[in-house]
């Protein structure tokens, strides 16, 4: 039987957040988490930080809330609306797609009439939010605002499916361990990041802050279980992964042996995981000052960066446990 939190799920996943627009999505976890810390604070940059404190080393714990977006740079005379992306859109991913705004304004992504689709490109596309004048479309959208996908939380028995579980299925697990956090010797800083998507530049400001002893990002990885795709050892359902190695970090040998044997002695499934492109919030905290231990718990995610990420209930739930040994180490 699962016991995963359904409720707080969907909430997690369905608030907007874009890049640099995380306000919304912080205050429902600062909601969730304030029972469960010793102190609670928001730093310059709008990372929101709860503060579990012991006695032994500071480890922070960072899973982002930002999620990828797209923002306005033109309005025409028709009503239509240009775009440039926030973080990691794909032209071919976005197509056709639904979009939402900040205040609920819905509207879907069409394109130029193209010759040959290998020359789609952001520039060629547009948003109809249905207003048939710039006038109209002012009443509701303005340069500069953001949208998120419309991609509503779906659970299909071990299967969960939604816009956002980049990253917020991170955010998910460290709530959920932080719940469950008994018999904890060190300090643990949770760190909900915000602009992740754009250069991991919360992580950064935060970890300097922390000047943590040893760093943990949660986030997704790629999988190669899908038919044809690129090859890679990673499996939806076959467990955690302890990351070696994707563009931003090379994790610390002692951490990855540290979460190695956790799993080992706790027979908590787990994989290896080698990502060959992308990074996470560890890739800014281990270079943090003089730098900084760091390791990743990664959740195998299929149709990164699209409306429909989807991860296994079995790995999130491999994942919480991961997590929650580590850290009562």
């Amino acid at each position: 039987m699962s016991k995963i939190n359904n409720d707080l799920l969907k909430k997690l996943l369905e608030t907007f957040g874009p890049s640099g627009n995380e306000e919304a999505i912080r205050d429902v976890i600062r909601e969730e988490i304030k029972g469960y810390v010793d102190e609670i604070k928001v730093d310059a940059l709008g990372n929101l930080i709860g503060i579990k404190k012991g006695q032994g080393k500071k480890i922070m714990v960072a899973g982002h809330m930002d999620e990828i977006g797209i923002m306005v740079t033109n309005i025409d005379e028709n009503g239509f609306i240009r775009f440039t992306s926030i973080g990691g859109v794909s032209p071919f991913t976005e197509l056709y797609q639904r979009v939402i705004f900040a205040d609920g304004t819905l509207g879907v992504v069409g394109m130029e009439k193209l010759d040959d689709m290998k020359d789609l490109t952001l520039s060629k596309m547009f948003i109809d939010i249905g207003a048939g004048s710039k006038e109209e479309a002012l009443k509701k959208v303005n340069v500069g605002d953001v949208a998120c996908f419309y991609g509503p939380f779906v659970q299909n028995d071990d299967y969960i499916m939604s816009k956002a579980l980049d990253d917020r299925i991170g955010c998910y697990i460290a709530i959920e361990a932080l719940k469950a956090l008994k018999n904890c010797p060190n300090e643990v800083y949770f760190v909900f990041t915000v602009q992740e998507e754009v250069g991991l530049r919360g992580a950064r400001t935060a970890a300097y802050g922390i000047d943590p002893d040893m760093g943990i990002a949660i986030d997704v990885t790629s999988t190669g279980d899908t038919p044809k795709c690129k090859p890679m050892d990673m499996k939806m359902g076959s467990g955690a992964a302890i990351k070696v190695k994707d563009n931003s970090v090379l994790a610390h040998p002692e951490v990855k042996k540290l979460m190695i044997e956790t799993a080992k002695e706790n027979n908590i499934p787990y994989q290896l995981e080698v990502l060959e492109a992308g990074g996470t919030d560890s890739g800014a905290i281990h270079i943090t000052r003089s730098g900084v231990p760091s390791g990743v718990i990664s959740v195998p995610c299929r149709y990164v960066h699209s409306p429909a990420e989807m991860v296994s209930v079995k790995d999130v739930e491999s994942a919480i446990e991961l997590l929650c040994k580590v850290l009562e180490k």
